[in-house]
């Protein structure tokens, strides 16, 4: 578990970890301190586990690898310090990497995270939806609640911390590595976790462009393709573009007023692509949420696909190859 200035969520995310290692299920409990200035370690210490400390802040990259080479067994649990595994995750472990043709392995969050506005329930039920519906056998990896193979990790030399030296998208490029390794990558819905980050706009746009579209955008030029997969799928594509033409077509209106069928049909296309969501979201919150859910949804999409285009733009237009720095 890497943790940075983690003190006050750690009673609660360590407990259930603790509870499997007792049980025997875990062979260990590994915290990393990433040179906190609170009293992570020192609450760590005090719930019963072992505790590591990184000679200087390097991210939960890092922190990550650290731990592995210190780690007694054989399958590396990682577990974001924000996220309450459920007990039954070591369980979960254990049936799939029986399978010894497996190297990897992650799962979702559940449908109860704690934020209780609406925009951090939509971002975190989001992430939740597309680990929900992401093809079994994944193309990458996500280190919030997954787990990989000791050696694998190892002989494909752990995270990127050069590249990536904040969170970021260090755990999406190590399961590239893996994949090309010829390691199989299973997505389990049902090893699950609950997430204690609260989400603002401002954060989350941030996060979303600068933390995720752009060093994942820009890996995907220059190296790895577009899979077809989770927030990249084919689909996933055509409801970015339904979403850019909506804008267009709103846009278009101070000018064009007559043009306003366009954008009513966008509007119910909109609706009708991402109908599977939006029922999602209503279960999961109800009409109000579902509406205000969708409605910004379209933004992120816009967004989203607005800084894929500008990393082709500066990838083959203006000749900028080599960006894939995360400082």
């Amino acid at each position: 578990m890497p943790a940075y200035n983690a003190a006050p969520e750690l009673p609660r995310v360590l407990a259930p970890l603790v509870a499997m290692r007792d049980r025997g299920e875990v062979a260990e409990v590994i915290v990393v301190d990433d040179r906190s200035t609170d009293a992570t370690a020192e609450v760590a210490r005090g719930l019963g586990v072992s505790v590591l400390t990184t000679e200087v802040n390097g991210g939960p990259g890092a922190a990550r690898n650290l731990a592995a080479e210190h780690a007694a067994g054989e399958i590396l649990w990682f577990v974001d310090s924000d996220v309450i595994a459920w007990e039954d995750g070591a369980a979960k472990l254990e049936a799939a990497f029986a399978d010894p043709g497996v190297a990897a392995l992650f799962g979702s969050y559940d449908a109860a995270p704690d934020g209780t506005h609406w925009f951090s329930r939509y971002k975190n039920l989001m992430h939740r939806f597309y680990h929900q519906n992401g093809r079994r056998e994944a193309a990458t990896f996500w280190a919030g609640c997954g787990a990989v193979r000791r050696d694998v990790f190892l002989a494909v030399g752990g995270f990127d911390i050069a590249t990536y030296r904040v969170p970021s998208i260090e755990d999406i490029e190590l399961g590239y590595r893996i994949r090309r390794a010829g390691g199989r990558i299973v997505l389990d819905p049902t090893l699950l976790g609950k997430h204690l980050k609260v989400w603002t706009p401002g954060k989350a746009i941030h996060t979303d462009i600068f933390r995720r579209a752009l060093p994942w955008s820009r890996l995907m030029i220059a190296r790895e393709g577009v899979a077809d997969d989770l927030n990249t799928s084919h689909g996933e594509k055509a409801r970015a573009a339904i979403a850019g033409l909506l804008l267009l077509s709103v846009l278009a209106l101070a000018f064009a007023p007559w043009l306003w069928p366009v954008t009513l049909a966008l509007m119910v296309l909109a609706v009708a692509a991402n109908w599977g969501f939006a029922r999602y979201l209503y279960r999961n919150g109800g009409l109000a949420f579902a509406a205000a859910s969708l409605f910004y949804h379209q933004i992120y999409y816009v967004y989203s696909a607005a800084t894929f285009a500008w990393c082709l733009f500066e990838y083959h237009v203006l000749g900028v190859k080599d960006r894939l720095h995360v400082p």
